[in-house]
């Protein structure tokens, strides 16, 4: 893509982003939808010829000729296949279809008088075509591009925990001060979540699944032409071959319910990294985290000392734009008006931009947390002006010595008070307890009140 195509593009997809989203354009583009179509058409053309009942011969040469239609798919193809498509070429007339002009793609790259002509797409409804199609460049995009950003972006989250697995600073509940914890305990919460949805991914790419039935999904139009071939089950093997899960029973269309539970499990995704954006922002907010300044870059257009946290904010914005679409697809991809209706083609050529809202979210979050330094005086610097925090732990210990009034009478020294370690030190002399018990209530500090975060972070794999 030119600088200047990328200045006039509709899309910011394709604009601004389009360095970032680049890596999706071998599985998201037309182009890429052509050959994927190409493949699955010699792909089931060359099964045609290895089933005993047809009389269809491919030779070795034949073969890999016609393979290296899609493993050499250039640029001049794809502009063949839409020429075929919206105006004819020779002696094809425009199919107005873009399925059908792949076929014709194919049939001008048979050799003069090859009889395998009429072998392609020979049973077939384009959507047995598309549904294959589809889910080969879906699994492919999700395996090769979005969950190696994902994987990358949890083995930062799991090196950053271990990190700063024992750097105490103040947690907050409902906003206000809460029991203390470590950077590092908090970053590997990220990390394991993100570990756990990431898999729910990975295992709904694995159970993509195709379909290969004809107009309606009963095989009608091959078994009229060889009745005693079984059809389904070879229709089975050629999914299978190509790497997918079979799906039987279906209308003309695939019911689609294996891509939605593949956006819910990208949702998943998207939702444990925009809650982690929105922790990023407070905390460079508070000052718990600070930022390395960009050489050159401006933070405000009217302040010159801001730097600003505008990778967490733009992921923000790209992961809930991607949630909104692949909400949209979930729901809309399952339904078909009886055995088919075409809204769903077009809906479906949006699946590469929801994932390129997601891609441009994982690599904004990485960048985010490449830059962010923990400010470990800040965090204890709150942690020492919040002492009231070990409220909680002197209740519990004075409830273990039988005081069924701890709670009211901690409650009395520090709710809505401004209260010193020192007041909590008078309290602690003033107790009926034993000497040790005295001793250990005298060593708490809001610091040390963090319980086993730190050991909490090898929870998370490494």
């Amino acid at each position: 893509m030119t600088d200047t195509h990328a200045l006039y593009a509709v899309s910011p997809l394709d604009g601004r982003y389009g360095g970032r989203t680049a890596p999706l354009s071998p599985y998201a583009s037309e182009a890429a939808l052509m050959r994927a179509r190409v493949r699955v058409e010699v792909e089931y053309l060359i099964a045609l010829a290895d089933c005993e009942a047809t009389p269809l011969e491919l030779a070795i040469d034949d073969r890999k000729r016609l393979r290296g239609l899609y493993n050499h798919f250039a640029e001049e193809d794809a502009r063949l296949i839409k020429t075929l498509e919206t105006e004819g070429y020779e002696e094809f007339e425009a199919t107005n279809h873009d399925v059908k002009a792949v076929e014709y793609f194919i049939r001008h790259n048979l050799p003069a008088g090859s009889d395998a002509s009429s072998w392609i797409h020979f049973g077939l409804t384009s959507e047995d075509v598309n549904n294959l199609a589809h889910r080969l460049l879906v699994g492919d995009a999700v395996e090769d591009v979005l969950l190696g950003e994902l994987f990358e972006l949890q083995d930062t989250l799991s090196a950053m925990a271990r990190e700063h697995r024992d750097l105490p600073m103040l947690a907050r509940t409902h906003g206000q001060p809460a029991t203390p914890t470590t950077f590092g305990k908090e970053l590997a919460v990220y990390a394991a979540r993100l570990g756990r949805t990431a898999a729910r991914v990975r295992e709904a790419t694995d159970n993509l699944r195709g379909k290969l039935g004809g107009a309606s999904g009963t095989y009608a139009a091959h078994v009229a032409a060889y009745p005693d071939i079984d059809w389904q089950a070879f229709a089975e093997a050629f999914v299978t071959d190509l790497g997918l899960e079979f799906e039987p029973l279906t209308t003309q269309v695939n019911p689609c319910d294996d891509l939605a539970a593949l956006f819910d499990a990208f949702r998943s995704v998207n939702d444990v990294l925009l809650d982690l954006d929105r922790d990023m922002w407070l905390y460079v907010s508070d000052r718990y985290l600070g930022q390395e300044a960009v050489e050159g870059e401006t933070g405000s257009s009217t302040m010159p000392h801001k730097v600003n946290p505008i990778d967490f904010e733009n992921s923000e914005g790209n992961l809930s734009k991607a949630n909104s679409d692949l909400t949209f697809l979930a729901d809309y991809v399952t339904t078909s008006r009886l055995q088919r209706d075409l809204s769903d083609s077009t809906v479906k050529r949006n699946i590469g931009a929801a994932f390129a809202h997601c891609l441009i979210g994982y690599k904004k979050t990485a960048a985010g947390l490449s830059k962010v330094v923990p400010n470990e005086h800040v965090m204890r610097d709150e942690l020492e002006s919040t002492p009231e925090i070990i409220g909680e732990a002197v209740q519990t210990i004075l409830r273990r010595e039988g005081q069924e009034d701890a709670y009211e009478r901690v409650k009395a020294v520090t709710r809505g008070k401004d209260v010193s370690l020192e007041d909590f030190q008078d309290m602690f002399d003033e107790l009926d307890v034993d000497e040790d018990v005295r001793e250990e209530l005298h060593a708490l500090t809001p610091a040390g009140y963090t319980g086993i975060a730190d050991d909490l972070v090898d929870d998370v794999p490494k």
